[in-house]
């Protein structure tokens, strides 16, 4: 049963999630349409994490993901980002009018992602780190998909933003109709809007908390404006980089590798622990954006080579930290303390998709990439605390 349940959430949030990743497929249509700059592209982008880091904070103020269950909250999250998602194609003419609807799609995600977390959690309670890897190894796939469109896409985008809310309805359904809790889970608590600041409060969590940020730091930058640094180097090494060679690359990286690192964390999870893993993980990825300066204008197999170790390993202690926080939480508000972790994760990632780009239009990508790796850094600090407090490197199960 925990098999089919960890199936369905993974069809479910590919599903919900799609919506999520419908506009950066289409972005280069709406720039011909629209005349979006530069920065209007990289606010359309920036303007959904914003709305998930407002929504997850509401929601976790509320405890939204503790107090209702989660497969409705999800469901009902999903469908508010499908009808957001399909208006833009009868109403948005401009970035102005598609802006706030990206934002409301935001702060739906917010009711998707952390759900699903915690609905996955409450049917693994002893292997966490493998099921979770799991699920964040096929959005790692999904996050990719616009990559692969870029190859093969010949829809017009506003029939890519309806498929893409087809799929957030399926979702939804199927999310109400076959998912369900696990034997883990808890009867819905009391109303508690401090939980958040005893959670801070809390070393270990804290701890957890602030090696996932360093990771956030990185994830969702590289992700954004991988294809632009591949690009910049493919023209500095063979004077070509066409969207075929660019988009097969990222989708690699992006989707392929990501999705392996996820799964071999999960395994390696479930030896050594989430803590040890996610270490080994931000050391790795840190690494590699450092060593990224030498590959810059390589031949394509040698960048390639780098990216795809990159690639597994930037996404592959994302897991790995939701696996530690549930455990280090306190069991009744499991969900909340996955959607404080995740909204303030989000919000840090603006900033890095804006500055990032800026950044390399006075240096160049070859040397505004590396910044990246100053985030995993200080979070390898912060789970080495962690593991140097506690026998084993064990989360310590705090509130049990």
């Amino acid at each position: 049963m925990a098999r089919r349940q960890l199936a369905l959430m993974v069809m479910v949030q590919v599903l919900a999630l799609s919506v999520w990743f419908s506009a950066s497929a289409v972005l280069p249509a709406l720039r011909g349409e629209w005349g979006l700059d530069r920065q209007g592209g990289i606010w359309l982008t920036a303007t959904v994490q914003i709305g998930f880091a407002v929504g997850a904070v509401v929601s976790a103020a509320l405890n939204l993901a503790d107090r209702i269950a989660p497969q409705r909250l999800l469901a009902a999250a999903a469908l508010l980002g499908a009808i957001c998602t399909a208006l833009i194609t009868v109403l948005a003419d401009s970035a102005w009018v598609a802006a706030p609807l990206r934002l409301l799609t935001g702060v739906a995600m917010a009711g998707v992602y952390p759900a699903g977390l915690k609905i996955v959690v409450s049917w693994y309670p002893r292997a966490r780190g493998m099921a979770l890897g799991v699920l964040i190894g096929a959005l790692s796939v999904g996050s990719a998909l616009p990559q692969l469109l870029t190859i093969v896409a010949v829809l017009p985008w506003r029939s890519v933003l309806l498929a893409a809310s087809a799929l957030a309805v399926l979702g939804a359904v199927v999310s109400v109709a076959f998912l369900r809790q696990g034997p883990d889970a808890r009867p819905a608590p009391p109303l508690d809007p401090r939980y958040v600041l005893r959670m801070f409060a809390d070393r270990p969590q804290r701890l957890i908390n602030l090696g996932y940020f360093g990771h956030m730091w990185e994830l969702y930058a590289l992700w954004a404006w991988l294809p632009a640094y591949i690009t910049a180097s493919y023209l500095r090494s063979t004077g070509t980089a066409g969207p075929v060679a660019v988009g097969a690359t990222a989708f690699a990286v992006i989707g392929l590798a990501g999705a392996a690192g996820c799964v071999l964390a999960g395994i390696f999870a479930e030896r050594h622990g989430s803590a040890r893993v996610a270490l080994a993980a931000m050391l790795l990825s840190s690494g590699c954006a450092i060593a990224s300066v030498s590959v810059f204008s390589a031949p394509p197999v040698v960048l390639l080579g780098l990216l795809l170790v990159w690639g597994a390993a930037v996404v592959a202690d994302s897991a790995q930290f939701s696996a530690a926080l549930s455990d280090a939480a306190d069991p009744r508000y499991v969900g909340t303390a996955l959607t404080a972790q995740t909204a303030i994760g989000f919000l840090l990632t603006v900033v890095t998709i804006v500055v990032l780009p800026t950044l390399a239009d006075t240096v160049g990508w070859r040397l505004a990439v590396p910044v990246l790796a100053v985030g995993p850094l200080l979070g390898a600090v912060a789970m080495t605390r962690l593991i140097r407090s506690t026998p084993g490197g064990a989360v310590p199960r705090t509130f049990r």
